[in-house]
């Protein structure tokens, strides 16, 4: 015969208090094996399996309803738990990104109301941070196939999980991503790419040709930079077209002027942390360089 266990011994035998017993059984979840002749409930091994169960499920927090279901094969536990899983997950996310929010905090020494900021922004689901960034790539590129591929290497990806690193710069790219003044000047670039005066691969030439006047120190003055800058301008002309050497240079000095604005620098910046690229080589030095000597030249 099978031991039947009082609910005072089954408590010492699970951890369970007699009342958290007494109130799983009053609702079904655990009914009595048997009673006494004096009508005390009394509980088999079985009984005890199924309030360990009981304890396991509600620690994992499924509310009474879905245990009872379960006990009652009415669900499958698998399905149940895969879903709980799933819940479980974003909470995680929740709570990793809560994290992060504070450990930056604590690290910067936030406002109120950049903490405020930076609440909202880690609120906002993964397609609505993507989308607070694709509006600012539409607003700049566009839908022109011509830039399709920028785009995608323009896009930040914040992880699920992301360092404090991570968070503040994404934070700060979103600001940035913002700014009026700061589209407009990447919308200018993006046109100035499209009709071919500065395409990369025209600024990936110029850095050839003025990175070893940078390496060896030659001063923009000097005159060891005209023969860089007649390189240079020789270069443009070939891409955009003969054109007397003042024009050209005027319209390279511009050119370079909007390419080097530092907002865009520290967009690059900002990307390859959230992304976690390795940092792009700065193009400032080449462009400042640049345009010194051109305009010292004319």
């Amino acid at each position: 015969m099978n031991e039947l266990y009082s609910i005072g011994a089954l408590a010492r035998r699970t951890g369970l208090t007699v009342k958290a017993i007494r109130f799983y059984s009053d609702r079904g979840l655990v009914p009595p094996t048997d009673r006494s002749p004096a009508g005390y409930r009394r509980y088999d091994l079985a009984a005890v399996a199924r309030l360990d169960l009981v304890r396991s499920l509600r620690e994992l927090g499924l509310d009474l309803g879905v245990i009872r279901r379960i006990l009652d094969r009415e669900i499958a536990l698998s399905d149940v738990a895969a879903a709980h899983a799933d819940a479980l997950a974003v909470q995680i996310q929740t709570l990793r990104l809560r994290r992060a929010i504070l450990t930056a905090v604590a690290e910067r020494g936030s406002t109120l109301e950049e903490l405020n900021l930076m609440h909202r922004l880690t609120r906002l689901s993964e397609t609505e941070r993507r989308h607070l960034l694709e509006d600012f790539l539409d607003s700049t590129f566009g839908a022109d196939p011509l830039f399709a591929g920028t785009r995608r290497t323009l896009t930040a990806e914040l992880p699920d999980s992301p360092s404090p690193e991570q968070l503040e710069a994404w934070i700060e790219l979103a600001e940035l991503s913002q700014q009026p003044d700061f589209r407009a000047t990447v919308r200018q670039m993006a046109a100035d790419h499209k009709s071919a005066d500065l395409r990369p691969d025209l600024v990936a030439r110029i850095r050839e040709m003025v990175r070893p006047a940078l390496v060896a120190g030659v001063e923009p003055s000097s005159v060891g930079a005209r023969p860089v800058v007649a390189a240079v301008l020789a270069e443009y002309s070939a891409t955009v077209g003969p054109s007397p050497d003042e024009t050209l240079r005027r319209r390279l000095v511009e050119l370079l002027q909007t390419a080097n604005d530092p907002r865009w620098a520290r967009y690059l910046e900002l990307l390859a942390i959230v992304n976690e690229w390795d940092p792009l080589e700065p193009l400032g030095p080449t462009y400042e360089w640049t345009i010194e000597a051109l305009r010292l030249a004319s």
